[in-house]
């Protein structure tokens, strides 16, 4: 099937003189998760990763992807005869380079622009085609544009003070509306959600805002549901213009002025389709990002409820897990996703996850974005490593959180690593650092330890998270990539980090952490990490040995937090049990 649909493409390219096709694996919007109609990269390669590109050519097909999901890629790619191309390795040859070296100035590249971002297509060599909806003449049984209930929320702010701030935002840089294409911050602007995307919380649209009045691009027709209805109708009545989401299109011929874009989200068509019009863009990174990513008080009071929730759900799933493999009761890892997703459900303010649950057993644990299947998923034994990296979506906040689980007794190399990894993560939990620090600074605080023994991991160390939003949010981040974005007060990220051994296990730990203040004196003002996550670590499996007198103070005292947080709203049984669970252990060195 997939070898049929790449030479589908080819018969394509052959009759329009087509060097090379760029499939990328994202929306009109450059969404990090897309819907189903835009999982174009899936449905050419069979590949389920959140993250990889396809380029096409006559007599090449190959995927582009980072080191998260290499081993992922590798299996799904078996016999499709699509090559892999690593990222985030010191050899990569990004797709730019990779047809640069392929067809010099002279090739021909087919997109669709829809799912392209304008700042990536402008880094292709050649000549750049652009073809709506590409696919689509090949996709018959392709799915629609999703259109879900649309509600709003309160988080602290209202539309109008976020309208009139965007508006300050124009006028400093003389330009007469601003055009955003990235749905987080149309959600966040107009304080509004819905479930179009998968574990997102977003609407599909466009929003247009300029000194005089708002535009807003959203699938309305046929809504016959009430609080979609409601909604719309309080957006009208604030002024607010709707309109279909398919006008988007007319923007170009019939707008007058200076408008602000961000080509990163901004699709490739679209730009297209104003540069050609003779729209003046004034193009730069759009503000919303990093206003977004500083939460207030009152997102910040929900961020603590929704973790609290999601606190009491994970320790009575930890003390289920571990109750029901220790009697020889057989659980699968489907079973343990679907027992930990009912615990949630039965939370006061939980909506959904905020993404598919990983939960990983043995060898399945190395791949770090593991996919649990549903029919035949391995069982968990009375030994080895069970990684659950879950999270929810609750209607105060969004939670993300790792715990690796030992069955039974751990070898000396699984407690090693155990070990290890809650060493870094501890450490960066620990740091106090100046203002003005970006995240990248602090990225070698967690894998330092790991280094020291000649191991490390592929993926970011940590990432933003926003409030009842997305599960993954900048500008900020930690990771060894150069990000200069400073963290501030209220931002919010991970920290995760991990040790994976291809067909053997995985081990990683994550908490959420809050910046906050951390005082001033004579060398300036100072911030600290504050975590939001409570649940134990299993200190069982700790050498701890490896651990200093200030990483297990540490432990000790976020454990007796954790306990103090959490026992008065667990069941008897599991508060005694959690109670075992955070007793302090050694002081070490």
């Amino acid at each position: 099937m997939i070898t049929a649909r790449i030479e589908l493409l080819r018969t394509l390219m052959r009759a329009k003189g087509w060097d090379a096709m760029v499939v990328t694996g994202s929306d009109p919007h450059q969404s990090e998760y897309p819907a189903e109609r835009w999982k174009q990269v899936e449905w050419l390669s069979g590949f389920t990763g959140e993250a990889g590109d396809l380029v096409v050519t006559l007599d090449h097909a190959g995927l582009w992807t980072d080191t998260r999901y290499f081993i992922q890629a590798e299996q799904q790619l078996a016999g499709t005869g699509i090559v892999l191309h690593k990222t985030r390795v010191p050899e990569q040859v990004l797709i730019p380079e990779w047809l640069e070296r392929q067809f010099g100035s002279d090739g021909i590249i087919a997109v669709d622009g829809l799912c392209v971002g304008a700042a990536f297509a402008q880094t292709l060599p050649g000549s750049v085609i652009s073809i709506p909806d590409l696919l689509g003449r090949f996709w018959e049984d392709r799915p629609g544009v999703p259109q879900t209930p649309v509600f709003t929320v309160d988080p602290g702010e209202s539309r109008r003070e976020k309208l009139a701030w965007i508006r300050t935002f124009l006028q400093e840089r003389d330009c007469d509306a601003i055009l955003l294409t990235a749905l987080d911050e149309i959600a966040w602007i107009l304080n509004v959600r819905a479930s179009d995307v998968e574990y997102n919380p977003l609407v599909i649209s466009y929003l247009l805002i300029s000194r005089t009045e708002v535009c807003w691009y959203v699938l309305k027709e046929e809504v016959e549901d009430p609080e979609s209805k409601a909604t719309f109708n309080i957006l009208e009545s604030e002024g607010i213009r709707l309109l279909p989401y398919g006008d988007i299109d007319y923007l170009p011929s019939e707008f007058q002025g200076r408008l602000f874009v961000d080509a990163a989200t901004l699709n490739y068509q679209l730009y297209s389709n104003l540069t050609a019009a003779g729209v003046a863009l004034d193009e730069g990174t759009c503000p919303v990002g990093l206003r977004k990513a500083v939460k207030n008080a009152r997102e910040i009071a929900g961020m603590r409820q929704a973790h609290l929730q999601d606190a009491l759900a994970m320790e009575r799933f930890l003390y289920w897990l571990e109750k029901s493999v220790g009697c020889g009761r057989e659980i699968s890892e489907w079973d343990a996703a679907v027992k930990l997703g009912q615990l949630r459900a039965g939370l006061p303010d939980y909506l959904g996850d905020s993404f598919e649950t990983i939960s990983a057993y043995g060898p399945g644990a190395a791949l770090p974005h593991y996919i649990t299947p549903h029919g035949a998923a391995p069982v968990l034994r009375e030994s080895g490593l069970f990684l659950c990296d879950s999270g929810g979506q609750y209607s105060c906040g969004t939670t993300d959180i790792t715990r690796t689980v030992p069955l039974g007794t751990c070898s000396a190399l699984e407690r090693e690593d155990y070990t290890l990894v809650l060493k870094g993560h501890i450490d960066l939990a620990m740091a106090v650092f100046p203002e003005g620090t970006p995240g990248c600074r602090l990225d070698a605080l967690a894998r330092e330890p790991l280094w020291r023994s000649k191991r490390n991991f592929g993926h970011g160390t940590g990432h933003g998270v926003g409030w009842f939003l997305g599960v993954h949010e900048g500008p900020h981040d930690v990771r060894q990539n150069l990000n200069p974005t400073p963290l501030q007060p209220g931002m919010i990220l991970s920290d995760e980090p991990g040790i994976y051994r291809e067909g053997r296990h995985g081990v990683r730990h994550e908490n959420l952490l809050l910046v906050v203040p951390a005082g001033e004196n004579e060398f300036g003002r100072w911030l600290a990490f504050e975590p939001l996550t409570l649940c134990h670590f299993e200190t069982d499996a700790l050498d701890l040995s490896l651990l200093d007198r200030s990483e297990i103070e540490w432990l000790n005292a976020y454990h007796e937090r954790v306990y103090q947080a959490l026992a008065s709203g667990l069941p008897q049984e599991v508060a005694g049990w959690l109670r075992e669970k955070t007793a302090p252990v050694g002081t070490g060195r």
